[in-house]
């Protein structure tokens, strides 16, 4: 039987719906986890609606969905369809039930979106040098972090050297996380700064930490030094802000002033560190109050990673490909309170996928 259970517990993709076996974090529990990608998800938007690339993807206590969305539409979609709203929120099953945003004040490019504990959307553009803050039902911005259009470079432009220091400007922000005990905001900044930018509530700014690394620092691992993209931040139910060094291929771990703890590799198999492309672009945890499972995008191998909160890998799924269930540019996920993936394809891929739990 315990040989059967783990048999079970490898990965197996088939040419249809992609199937995800996972065995539980400990043989003591054997407890087996099947995933398999939901075809019925999200369903046909209204009208001629057409999303562009998916700049991410997020989920909130009531576990309804949002995708961020370009709205870059290809030139033979526009001779007849029409771009999605940047902001586009579906129910569990797939539902669209709200749109908002305007693409003139969105942030260009829009990039990653988190909902904090009072139900606020926060999203950043990663060719532009804001973080906004939105009700949730998009009605009214709360805050904007940064100056759209103004960057912490030499030269103010999006084409000037990154700073990595302004208090005020921001430089193509990735990705944010709200510590729930302050309301305190970090923010992944990101594609043209090299930090974790820290502010708080109300957006002034605190601290702080990380800066570009030499490729022999990024191979060596050292601490608060960050290879290419800040691509995402987290932190966890133990109060550490887990940070993806994207070409570095790592998550760094870090207390919350920012005391390097501990990195999380995830290899690429093709390139030594750095890596041209990377392999840690995502990362959330699953819902339970252990968060027992770290989920992990690898848009480099196109795979989700499975580990353990400790950060040992358990599984993985995925492959390259535009079938049902495979992935092109896999970018960001999230989870919702069922256990269920969402993974959010940018560039060509261009859609979002649910993997269900099915129990």
């Amino acid at each position: 039987m315990r040989n059967g259970k783990t048999l079970q517990g490898l990965l197996m993709l088939f040419a249809g719906p992609a199937m995800v076996w996972l065995a539980g974090c400990f043989p003591a529990q054997a407890q087996v986890l099947k995933y398999e990608v939901d075809p019925t998800w999200p369903k046909p938007l209204p009208g001629l609606m057409v999303t562009g690339r998916a700049g991410g993807i997020c989920v909130d206590a009531q576990d309804h969905i949002f995708e961020v969305n370009r709205g870059d539409l290809q030139d033979k979609e526009k001779l007849v369809g029409t771009p999605a709203p940047p902001v586009l929120e579906y129910d569990s099953d797939g539902n669209l039930v709200n749109t908002f945003g305007d693409f003139k004040t969105a942030p260009a490019s829009i990039h990653g979106c988190i909902v904090d504990k009072e139900n606020n959307i926060y999203v950043a553009g990663n060719d532009d040098a804001v973080v906004q803050k939105y009700t949730h039902d998009g009605g009214k911005m709360l805050m904007q972090i940064g100056t759209k259009g103004l960057f912490d470079s030499s030269t103010g432009l999006i084409t000037g050297i990154a700073m990595n220091r302004s208090k005020t400007l921001l430089n193509k922000p990735a990705d944010i996380a709200v510590d729930p005990t302050n309301g305190d905001i970090y923010i992944a900044d990101g594609y043209g700064d090299h930090r974790i930018a820290v502010f708080d509530k109300d957006g002034k700014f605190l601290r702080q930490f990380g800066e570009q690394a030499t490729k022999e620092e990024s191979a060596a691992g050292d601490g608060g030094k960050f290879m290419g993209v800040v691509h995402c931040v987290v932190i966890d139910n133990n109060g550490l802000v887990y940070v993806c060094d994207r070409q570095g291929n790592r998550i760094q771990v870090f207390d919350k002033m920012g005391n390097f703890k501990k990195s999380i590799w995830i290899k690429s198999g093709h390139e030594e560190t750095p890596d041209s492309l990377g392999t840690a672009w995502w990362l959330r945890f699953s819902r339970d109050p252990g968060q027992k499972y770290m989920i992990v995008a690898d848009g480099r191998n196109e795979l989700v990673h499975i580990l353990d909160h400790e950060g040992n890998e358990i599984t993985k799924f995925g492959r390259p490909g535009h079938q049902l269930g495979e992935f092109t540019h896999c970018h960001t996920l999230d989870i919702d309170s069922k256990g269920n993936i969402y993974v959010a394809e940018t560039d060509i891929g261009r859609r979002v996928d649910k993997f269900k739990l099915v129990k």
